[in-house]
């Protein structure tokens, strides 16, 4: 019997070593091949946050192998961060906008009048991100603008394929429009706003509800480091930032196919630009192109990339992203000069960088009033770490702030 007990306790420890050997292993080996510009801010917190989501792929990996959880399973858990207790200054709500989870936040403090209304939809790839996990973000726009926020808890790709997503986003905004008043929220005061991927599904909810009658309208829109397009992944930025954490040119790449597919098998080909037929990339140049993106943010090294030839059945797989529902920035002049005013924060370290600058750019072109935040040393997600205690960045924590004062502004 102790000989078993020694042995069980040796295939243990054997385990549990092949598992510090894997991800201490895979760490070393993604940390020295990704890249952190020497302008990015606090560059070794950003280490650790890096080696930490690494780390966490490569134990949700062994625990599927395990048949314990899915990778996934495990990486959105730890992703959800811990459960917040009750707020002094806000009331919190859970219930549901028709069919969809929402989380609603009222400042306790008395209001003169009607307050302005947010409706927030998460970052995350469209495969991550939660009320719980933007619980802390969301507390702080609403006490600090005296707003009501909504979080909204949309449906999750691979699960849940485009455009479940978008629906529940329009179909929680449309809730809130309609029923404004029960919240003691203006109905011509309500914002619609989203990070990364939530800024994508801002942006096509603002572009759909354009043409709803009967509804209020939209009265501005905050697209946070937004990913606009899935047509050129060869953008400056794209070039410039494809190994900066946290969001690789690949992952970027593989979470919009999960978005669209379900899965990513041709990730290769949405990244060499030969899933899209070269007269509609001609066609589109006149919005998506680097000539409309000012010689600064080129400064670093960009080497316009030469279409390639593309394959019908590639197209026919994944030709969606040539609509405005996936890719908002192709919309057409008639819809984009109908947008509300428009606020976007972009970073320079940041693979989705240009798609912010076109799109402002194009709001521009057709008389939308923006106002843009640049965070210069930030990169992608920055702003979700403006209050992580010793992982805390004040580039992050500014931005946010620049977030509340457009709201106040209003």
């Amino acid at each position: 019997m102790g000989f078993l007990y020694a042995l069980l306790l040796l295939v243990v420890a054997a385990f549990i070593g092949a598992v510090i050997l894997v991800v201490v292993g895979s760490i070393y080996f993604d940390a020295t091949n990704s890249e952190i510009p020497p302008g990015v801010e606090q560059p070794a917190k950003l280490r650790i946050i890096h080696a930490f989501l690494i780390g966490s792929a490569v134990v949700g990996r062994i625990l599927e192998n395990l048949h314990i959880c899915s990778q996934l399973q495990f990486i959105r858990y730890l992703r959800s961060g811990p459960k917040l207790g009750k707020d002094t200054k806000l009331f919190i709500k859970d219930t549901k906008f028709k069919h969809v989870p929402v989380r609603i936040y009222q400042p306790k403090a008395p209001s003169a009048g009607r307050r302005k209304g947010v409706v927030f939809f998460h970052g995350g790839g469209w495969m991550f991100g939660s009320i719980r996990s933007y619980d802390k973000m969301c507390r702080y726009i609403s006490k600090e603008s005296e707003a009501v926020v909504v979080s909204v808890e949309y449906r999750l790709a691979p699960e849940y394929k485009y455009p479940a997503q978008l629906n529940d986003c329009l179909a929680a905004t449309t809730h809130f429009l309609q029923n404004a008043n029960d919240y003691g929220v203006d109905e011509t005061h309500i914002i619609v706003a989203g990070d990364s991927a939530g800024g994508s599904l801002a942006a096509g909810v603002c572009q759909t509800l354009v043409g709803r009658r009967g509804l209020a309208k939209v009265y501005a829109q905050i697209l946070i480091y937004p990913g606009l397009q899935a047509i050129d992944f060869n953008l400056p930025s794209y070039q410039q930032n494809q190994a900066v954490p946290v969001l690789y040119r690949e992952k970027a790449a593989f979470y919009f196919l999960h978005y669209l597919n379900g899965e990513a098998s041709l990730l290769e080909e949405v990244l060499q630009g030969s899933h899209v037929p070269v007269d509609q990339k001609l066609h589109y140049r006149k919005w998506l192109s680097a000539d409309n993106i000012p010689k600064e943010f080129k400064a670093r090294g960009y080497k316009p990339s030469v279409p390639v030839s593309c394959a019908e059945e590639v197209y026919g797989e994944v030709k969606c992203v040539c609509g405005p529902e996936i890719s908002p920035l192709l919309a057409e002049d008639t819809v984009v000069r109908q947008l509300p005013q428009t606020y976007i924060l972009t970073c320079e370290y940041d693979v989705l960088r240009d798609d912010g600058l076109l799109y402002k750019k194009r709001l521009e072109d057709n008389g939308v009033p923006v106002t843009w935040y640049h965070v210069i040393n930030g990169f992608h997600g920055i702003i979700n770490f403006f209050d992580k205690g010793w992982l805390t960045f004040p580039s992050g924590k500014k931005g946010l702030d620049n977030i509340v004062r457009f709201i106040q502004s209003l």
